[in-house]
C-alpha cells in the first residue's frame, strides 16, 4: 500500500533577490492558471489538460513568460482544481418539491444532482502560488542541504528548515510534486512525499474503536473491551466563541487595519484548529498503536439542523473541521500499520446498543442521555460510538458496507 503525504519546508535566503524571484514566478503562474480556467468555463468545460496543452501551450508561454514545465503544470492545476469542485457538487445534490404527494400524503422530492453548469463564475487562484516538478523544477542538491528551485530568470539556490519533518530525508521516501507558497514573511514549499508500507490484514486485528464525533464532546471513543473515553470540547467552544466575538469586534469597525487583522486571525485560528485536530488524531493512535481499525461515521450528505440552534451558537456549530481530523487519523494511522473505516451514520444516535430498537424519541439531547424502554441508559454520544463500533465489528467479519436498518432492527 502507498502511503502520500505532504510536508512543508520553510526557505531560507541568502539574497533579498531570491525572494523577489519566487514572488514573480507565482505571481505569473497565478496570472496563467486564471486565463486558463477562464478558457476552460467559456468552452464546456472541458477538463483534459492534454488537449489543454495542445490549444493553449505557446499562448499562455508567450503571454505569461513561463519555462516550458511550468506552462504545462498550469493546465494540471486548473483541471485539478475543476475535478475537486465537480467532485463536491455532485456531493451537494439539491432536493425539490415535484408537487405530487405519496400513498400517506407525503410530498414527493426530486433529487437533481449538481454538476459543474451549476457554476456562474470561472473559478479564479487568488493566492501567488507555483507547482514544481520534481527534477525538472525543483530539486535537492549540496547532499541534501540545499534547494535548486527554478523560477522566471533561472534556478534559486536557497536552504531549508524542516524541524519535525526529519524521517523524511533518511532515503526510504520518493519525492514528487511540490507547492510554492509565500505565508506571512516566509517562503514555503509543500513537498509531496510517497512510501511503500505493508497493508494491514483483517487477521491481524487487535482492536475495533468506535468513534463518534461532535462539539460537546469532540471525540467519544469506544472499543472492544467496553472502554469509553470521552475528549472533552468545552474549552475550544469557548476559545471559537472568543474568536468569533473579536471578529465581530473588528467587523464593526470597518477599518483598514481592522480588516487586516481579521485575515491575520482567521489564518491563526484555523491553525488553532488544525493542531486540535492533530492532538485528537495523534493521541489515539498512540493509545491504540497498530492493528486497530478506527471506525468513524460517513458524513458526506449528513445535514446539521442549523435552523434548530440559536443563532448565536449556529457559527460553532456547523464550522468544526470534523473531516480534516478524519484525514489526520488516516494518515497517521496508515503509518503505524493500523486503519480507518468509514460507515453509515444512519440511525447511530438513535439506535439502542444492547436491544437494538431504533426510535428518535429515546434519545435526551438536552441532557444528553440515551434512555430505551428496555431498561438500558448511557449517554448519548457513548451510545453513538458503541453503535459505531458495532458497525465497524460488522465490517472485519465480512460485511462490505454495514448499515443499521430500521425495520430490521425494530423487528
Amino acid at each position: 500500500m502507498e502511503l502520500n503525504l505532504t510536508i512543508k519546508a520553510r526557505l531560507k535566503f541568502s539574497d533579498p533577490k531570491d525572494a523577489l524571484a519566487f514572488q514573480e514566478v507565482c505571481e505569473q503562474y497565478r496570472q496563467a492558471c486564471n486565463y486558463v480556467s477562464d478558457y476552460v468555463f467559456n468552452h464546456d468545460f472541458e477538463l483534459n489538460s492534454v488537449k489543454l496543452n495542445e490549444v493553449l501551450y505557446h499562448d499562455v508561454r508567450q503571454r505569461f513568460h513561463l519555462k516550458s514545465q511550468l506552462t504545462q503544470s498550469t493546465f494540471r492545476t486548473v483541471t485539478a482544481r475543476y475535478k475537486t469542485v465537480q467532485t463536491q457538487l455532485c456531493r451537494n445534490s439539491n432536493k425539490y418539491d415535484s408537487g405530487k404527494k405519496d400513498g400517506d400524503g407525503k410530498p414527493v422530492y426530486i433529487t437533481v444532482q449538481k454538476d459543474l453548469n451549476w457554476l456562474w463564475h470561472p473559478i479564479q487562484f487568488s493566492q501567488p502560488q507555483a507547482d514544481l516538478v520534481r527534477n525538472r523544477d525543483w530539486s535537492i542538491v549540496d547532499n541534501g542541504k540545499t534547494f535548486s528551485i527554478n523560477t522566471l530568470k533561472g534556478r534559486v539556490k536557497c536552504g531549508f528548515f524542516l524541524k519535525g519533518f526529519e524521517e523524511y530525508l533518511d532515503g526510504t521516501w520518493a519525492f514528487g510534486l511540490a507547492k510554492l507558497v509565500k505565508s506571512g514573511k516566509h517562503w514555503f514549499l509543500h513537498i509531496s512525499v510517497k512510501k511503500e508500507i505493508a497493508e494491514m490484514e483483517l487477521t491481524d486485528i487487535k482492536h475495533v474503536v468506535g468513534i463518534d464525533r461532535g462539539l460537546r464532546q469532540l471525540v467519544t471513543t469506544y472499543d472492544e473491551k467496553d472502554q469509553t473515553a470521552f475528549y472533552n470540547g468545552n474549552a475550544v467552544l469557548k476559545k471559537r466563541g472568543h474568536y468569533k466575538e473579536l471578529r465581530r469586534s473588528l467587523q464593526a469597525r470597518n477599518t483598514r487595519n481592522s480588516k487586516r487583522r481579521i485575515r491575520k486571525m482567521e489564518s491563526r485560528e484555523n491553525r488553532w484548529m488544525a493542531d486540535v485536530n492533530h492532538c485528537l488524531s495523534k493521541t489515539l493512535v498512540s493509545l491504540y498503536g497498530s492493528d486497530t481499525v478506527f471506525v468513524l461515521e460517513d458524513l458526506i450528505g449528513v445535514r446539521f439542523a442549523t435552523e434548530q440552534v440559536a443563532k448565536a451558537q449556529r457559527y460553532e456549530q456547523v464550522s468544526w473541521a470534523f473531516f480534516q481530523f478524519g484525514q489526520m487519523l488516516t494518515y497517521k494511522a496508515k503509518k503505524v500499520g493500523s486503519m480507518v473505516v468509514e460507515v453509515s451514520a444512519a440511525y447511530t444516535s438513535q439506535r439502542c446498543p444492547k436491544c437494538g430498537t431504533i426510535k428518535k424519541s429515546n434519545r435526551d439531547k438536552h441532557h444528553h442521555e440515551y434512555h430505551c424502554p428496555c431498561g438500558y441508559r448511557s449517554n448519548d454520544d457513548r451510545v453513538g460510538a458503541m453503535n459505531i463500533q458495532q458497525l465497524g465489528t460488522q465490517y472485519v467479519s465480512g460485511v462490505a458496507h454495514p448499515k443499521f436498518e430500521k425495520q430490521q432492527a425494530n423487528s
